[in-house]
């Protein structure tokens, strides 16, 4: 199998491509010595790194990335932020621990819109709430199951069934499904470049920078970049799943690659077959179904179908992206996709982060599992914390730790043999 060392996506962002061209910044061309490093500017990089300069101002702090800000995959999800735990995630049986999440994850949806409300860009970020809805009876009993703990969080939610869905978003393809008001959409490209405009001034950023090796050096460490090295004391992993290239995370890491496109603008007599909602966000009861948006600008997005640790033929995405939309809203047969990208989610077996001190002054919060704007943006204050010397409790208490998974080819093959008994359990929701 390929070694994955960074990003390197056959097509540009959907997203980015709607934005105004952005001018990178430079890349590291000369060698340097500083006291942090931070690898990857997405949302637990940025977030790292803005607690670093506040911790540690007179340090001299770098953060470094393989690609442009808003190319790599925050530039890439769906642009949900989630105040409430994924419907994986939540456990009616846990209640105690899922409301202290919950509490963690409000908070910093909080802190996130506070920092862009400073900036000049606009991310599009309404608290619209968020649907969720099930086609065949296994997506029933994840959605009876999903709403048990919203009742016992005593957190407001609307059951729809086909006819309520039909009106409000225009397809009949659900049967059952619920409305929950916990939830941002955001312009996801707009929004990490808005969180990288606001570095702090003794943070330096080098774009298309990608940390090639790591070397323990005495008491430093040497970071191998293409036209450069970097000595740093302190070393904070915020690349994901791409940690693994690095030597950390191997046992624990998968990357799961996903696709989605966005749809040119509906014409009149297309969005007049669909229903009241003009701006919502659907997310499936399983793993393997289909996200879905439609904005005020009356453009679909559908995320949907996943490889594992490799990147599908791009002629294929297209075609598979299409047949699910239509599969939802035959009504828009003849609906043509402006852009369709991928991107490389990191998942760990048991759905909880790689988190923690790794080596000596070499730190690492990876594995969101999906969940990476605001659970990054969360975990990426606490690494820094720790890294401070802080005794942080709250991750691994509160989000558990991510357990081994087997060695390759075993992992490779366990995983195929997963897929295909979630295939068939998840049918009617793909």
């Amino acid at each position: 199998m390929k070694q994955i060392n960074y990003p390197t996506y056959q097509q540009k962002s959907g997203w980015n491509k709607l934005l105004p061209t952005r001018s990178a910044t430079k890349p590291l061309v000369k060698d340097i010595i500083v006291d942090m490093t931070v690898i990857g500017a997405g949302y637990t990089g940025i977030s790292a790194v803005n607690r670093w300069s506040e911790l540690a101002p007179n340090d001299k702090t770098i953060i470094i990335d393989s690609d442009e800000i808003g190319e790599g995959n925050p530039g890439r999800n769906s642009g949900f932020l989630l105040e409430i735990a994924l419907a994986d995630d939540a456990d009616s049986r846990e209640i105690e621990r899922m409301e202290k999440t919950n509490y963690l994850i409000g908070k910093t949806i909080k802190k996130i819109k506070n920092s862009i409300q400073s900036t000049h860009i606009d991310c599009d970020m309404k608290r619209t709430g968020t649907y969720r809805a099930a086609a065949g009876s296994y997506g029933i009993k994840s959605l009876e199951k999903y709403t048990a703990f919203l009742r016992k969080a005593r957190l407001p939610y609307e059951k729809l069934d086909r006819l309520e869905l039909k009106k409000r978003l225009g397809t009949e393809f659900y049967k059952k499904g619920i409305y929950s008001p916990h939830c941002y959409l955001v312009q996801p490209a707009a929004l990490i470049r808005a969180l990288a405009g606001k570095l702090s001034n003794t943070v330096q950023l080098y774009e298309n920078t990608p940390a090639i090796n790591l070397y323990r050096k005495k008491n430093h460490w040497l970071i191998e970049t293409p036209f450069a090295n970097i000595i740093s004391t302190k070393i904070i992993l915020a690349n994901n799943v791409f940690s693994k290239s690095l030597g950390v995370g191997k046992s624990q890491l998968v990357a799961i690659y996903t696709y989605a496109g966005i749809t040119k603008a509906l014409d009149y007599s297309e969005i007049k077959t669909l229903g009241s909602e003009k701006n919502w966000g659907l997310l499936p009861t399983h793993r393997l179904g289909s996200t879905l948006r439609y904005m005020s600008d009356g453009k679909f997005l559908i995320r949907s179908f996943y490889d594992y640790e490799n990147e599908t033929d791009n002629a294929i995405i297209e075609k598979k992206l299409k047949k699910n939309l239509i599969k939802r809203f035959p009504q828009l047969m003849n609906i043509e996709f402006e852009s369709v990208w991928s991107g490389a989610t990191g998942f760990t077996w048991n759905g909880s982060p790689v988190w923690g001190e790794v080596k000596p002054n070499l730190y690492i919060s990876s594995g969101c599992n999906g969940g990476g704007v605001v659970k990054g943006t969360l975990f990426g204050e606490l690494i820094a914390n720790l890294a401070n010397g802080e005794k942080v409790t709250e991750v691994k208490q509160l989000f558990g730790e991510a357990s081994w998974m087997p060695p390759e080819p075993f992992r490779k093959f366990g995983f195929h043999i997963i897929s295909k008994i979630e295939n068939y359990r998840a049918h009617n929701e793909i």
